[in-house]
């Protein structure tokens, strides 16, 4: 199966928030370098609870269909002084549960993934 960690982060409709291995392999790496990046994804989850396809300017649907959306983010990090890491989140609405699929600094990577984003969407048809 694609997703194997699953976390919880406590909310009126108790939504679940799944990573990727990709995405943990990529926090963790990450994390060594910005120290302040596990207190920032805290931040960034209760703003897509909230919002689940976001508001604003920071967040584009790259893809929509019935059974999910999934956006590009960014999402603000204290350790690069608030500039940005870039976040690529499936939401599925019927079930209320988030999939984070990527996570990258723009400086290091200059786009998403489309492969890991298709082998995700592969799990909904």
């Amino acid at each position: 199966m694609f997703f194997t960690v699953r976390k919880r982060l406590p909310s009126d409709n108790m939504k679940s928030f799944n990573l990727s291995p990709k995405f943990a392999k990529n926090l963790k790496q990450l994390f060594k370098k910005y120290k302040t990046l596990h207190d920032d994804l805290e931040k960034f989850k209760k703003i897509i609870s909230a919002y689940p396809t976001g508001i604003g300017k920071n967040f584009v649907i790259i893809h929509s269909e019935q059974e999910c959306k999934i956006v590009k983010a960014r999402m603000a990090c204290r350790a690069l002084r608030n500039r940005s890491l870039r976040t690529i989140y499936a939401y599925v609405e019927k079930s209320g549960e988030f999939y984070f699929i990527e996570l990258y600094f723009k400086g290091e990577q200059a786009n998403e993934n489309k492969a890991l984003i298709n082998e995700f969407l592969r799990q909904f048809k």
